[in-house]
């Protein structure tokens, strides 16, 4: 199987780490922003990453390649079968990816992906106001719900604990510090989910890489 993509997208990452917690052997055919590669645009009818390609089958979305990794390998999957469980786990992955992923959009996008990646100037100023105004009832939301051990839902590593550590790899890229004082139980819960072989090497990589780039 081939995932297309860039780790550097939350939504990307998401997934590279789901396979890797789960054992399944993913190919990463590396692209680029807005990338015309024939393969990834034939599973991705938007140019949207990742794009995940299974023999003839191809599929884009990070949460609908999730649950078809989920049903293709049914056993030790990662999205629970109790009613209130499952529930809880999509609600964590849909404000990851809605509510975290607009801020990765204001923040990582316009002081990393524009400048470094696609040689454009990003709007600091979009930036700076939702660092400013938006981002901390977020991560005061996260306060609110981080345990002060193991995982999100139950007691065991759900997609929850993923689909939320992912963006805030982004924020750091970004230059986001959190306040460990304000959010105590986010910034140990997130160091947690980080510090899994899932995620350390990805972290290592990425932050390697914008490094080098200055």
């Amino acid at each position: 199987m081939k995932l297309y993509g860039s780790s550097y997208s939350p939504f990307v990452r998401k997934v590279m780490a789901y396979a890797i917690e789960r054992g399944i052997a993913l190919e990463v055919v590396p692209i680029r922003f807005r990338d015309q590669d024939p393969g990834f645009r034939a599973a991705s009818p938007f140019g949207k990453m990742p794009a995940l390609v299974d023999g003839d089958f191809g599929i884009s979305d990070s949460s609908a390649i999730i649950a078809y990794l989920e049903a293709k390998f049914p056993d030790g999957g990662l999205i629970p079968t109790d009613a209130e469980a499952r529930a809880r786990t999509i609600w964590f992955e849909e404000y990851a990816d809605g509510e975290l992923g607009e801020a990765v959009f204001a923040m990582f996008f316009h002081r990393i992906t524009l400048p470094k990646f696609v040689g454009q100037p990003g709007d600091a100023a979009i930036a700076d106001a939702f660092e400013r105004d938006r981002f901390p009832a977020l991560v005061d939301y996260l306060e609110s719900v981080a345990p002060a051990e193991g995982f999100l839902v139950g007691d065991r590593l759900t997609l929850a604990d993923i689909a939320v550590a992912s963006p805030f790899v982004n924020f750091r890229h970004a230059g986001v510090r959190l306040d460990a004082a304000r959010w105590p139980r986010a910034t140990a819960y997130l160091a947690r989910v980080h510090d899994r072989p899932s995620f350390a090497p990805i972290i290592a990589k990425e932050t390697a890489t914008l490094a080098r780039m200055g």
